[in-house]
Formats: structure tokens, sequence, C-alpha cells
């Protein structure tokens, strides 16, 4: 059994007085076009309704619900049609969000994993260009001869290669993993399953009580 402070996350109680003088037999008839749609199978049993769903079609009111109970329990004030019922669609958007968390998380992790190589290789190619900036010491036989000493790279020259560092810096920075598609994703199915499961519970609620009240079908 799952313990009831966590399956409220996928399902839906609730429940609504019948009409003074309303039996039980009279509240099934109204809710019987509800159970007759396509993937829908269910079962009266006294004052209990049983139903589940498979394959739902969209333009089924209850599609977004995969099975319930319906009973009609009796008092001294009246007749009341309490529900249970139960929707994986609301369990996927619910567990989504933690899904795409823990994908952020990884992505952050294998960033962290690679930097020091990234870093490293960094520095080698910073020193390697370093190395190759300085000016060259003049051979003594060229200061005999008195030929000019090796020139330093033109200025030109190196913002260029400043300008080249920069973008495949830049480049390099755009291509790492980044844990912001994951959170995204986390954010919308998080207002999915917010939106979807106080939406829901008011519809269905909603709706019960337009097929207790109306004519029947």
């Amino acid at each position: 059994m799952i313990p009831r402070f966590i399956d409220w996350i996928w399902h839906i109680r609730g429940s609504l007085a019948l009409a003074p003088g309303q039996s039980g037999e009279d509240a099934f008839n109204r809710l019987d076009p509800l159970f007759r749609q396509t993937g829908t199978t269910h079962e009266r049993t006294n004052d209990t309704l049983t139903f589940s769903k498979k394959d739902q079609a969209a333009q089924d009111k209850m599609s977004v619900f995969d099975s319930g109970v319906m009973t009609i329990e009796r008092n001294a004030t009246g007749s009341v049609l309490r529900y249970h019922l139960i929707s994986r669609a609301l369990l996927f958007c619910f567990l989504a969000p933690i899904l795409f968390l823990g994908f952020a998380q990884l992505t952050i992790l294998v960033g962290n994993l690679q930097k020091p190589s990234t870093e490293a290789a960094e520095k080698a190619k910073k020193e390697k260009e370093k190395k190759k900036d300085v000016a060259l010491p003049q051979h003594w036989i060229d200061k005999a001869l008195g030929a000019p000493a090796p020139e330093k790279p033109k200025k030109e020259e190196k913002d260029s290669k400043d300008k080249k560092g920069g973008k495949d810096k830049k480049k390099e920075d755009d291509d790492k993993p980044s844990p912001t598609p994951a959170y995204v994703f986390a954010g919308i199915f998080a207002t999915l399953y917010v939106a979807g499961r106080i939406l829901e519970d008011r519809l269905i609620k909603r709706l019960f009580r337009k097929k207790l009240l109306g004519a029947v079908q």
C-alpha cells in the first residue's frame, strides 16, 4: 500500500452531495455515459462503481485518468458520492522535473571533471605561444657579420593571434555541456504538473456535478 501522504501526487479524491431524495442508482445512471467511452471498462456493484481505461481517446472527458472507484455513502444528512481517481499522466509530470534536474546535475559533474584537463591544455597552449613571442637570441657570428637582430612578432600578428584564441575559447565554451536545457524542461513539466493537479481536480468535480444535476442520457 502506498502511503496517502505520497499518493495524493497522482490520486485525486473528492466528494459531492447528492440532491435530496436522489438514489445511488439514479446518480450512477447519470454518470454512466462517462464510462461508455472507447477504451473504458466499468463495473457497478450495489453502491460502488469501478472503472479502468486503456488507450483512451483524447476527446474522452476523463482521458487523464486511468482507473478509479466511486461509491455512494448514506448518512443522516443525505447521500454523498465519493470518488478516488488515479492518473499516470500526473505522476509522469511530477517525476519528469526530478529526472531533468538529475540530468542537469550530471551535466555539471561531467563539466567539472573535464575542467582540469581543459585548463591544463589551455595553460600549455599559452606557454607555447609565449615562447614564440620571445625574440630569439642573436648568434655571435651574426653579430660579427653585422646581421640585424631577429625581430619580435609584429603587434598586428599578435592581435590576430589573440583574436583567434578568443574565438577558439568562445567556441570551446559553446561546446561545453550546459545544464540549461535540462533546467528549462524541468520548469516546463513542473508547471504542467502544478497546473494540471489543480485544474483536473476542479474540472472533474464540475463534470460530475453537471452530470448529477442534468438529465439522464
